[in-house]
């Protein structure tokens, strides 16, 4: 019965912690910085969700954040092109099949998530994550492994 018992209670933790791996917090900032510049997304998750927070004190019109995933390559290209789509698109463009996945801007005080499917995601693959906030990108960014 005790061993009964603690193959159940092992079961739970298991399956608690890899359901609490699939997902990250993330905060950015007044200073252009997340507070991360690494994430590593298990394989065992079926999707993965981000969290991001802004904890810093001005508007989102003025300095505000959003996290945008691409491959490491089309990051750039991604990142300036968000740039005339404008606020109102979240400085994402439109349809751009480089955007894996990305949140809305939030600026001082607010929070928004985005969860994306981990199967888009390849083994070997290098993707970087950003904010594509206008002049934001250089400075907010990091990297998202598959592991």
């Amino acid at each position: 019965m005790f061993r009964n018992l603690f193959a159940a209670a092992s079961l739970f933790l298991i399956s608690s912690s890899a359901f609490a791996a699939c997902s990250v917090e993330i905060d950015g900032n007044d200073a252009m910085k997340f507070d991360k510049t690494n994430i590593e997304v298990p394989k065992t998750c079926k999707e993965f969700t981000v969290n991001l927070t802004h904890s810093g004190k001005l508007a989102k019109n003025v300095m505000g954040h959003n996290w945008v995933l691409t491959k490491t390559s089309d990051m750039q290209g991604a990142a300036t092109d968000g740039m005339s789509a404008g606020l109102d698109k979240e400085y994402v463009k439109a349809d751009d099949s480089r955007v894996i996945a990305h949140t809305k801007v939030i600026g001082a005080g607010e929070t928004t998530s985005v969860t994306f499917a981990v199967d888009k995601l390849a083994a070997d693959g290098k993707y970087s994550y950003f904010c594509s906030f206008p002049g934001h990108w250089s400075l907010m960014k990091g990297t998202l492994t598959l592991k």
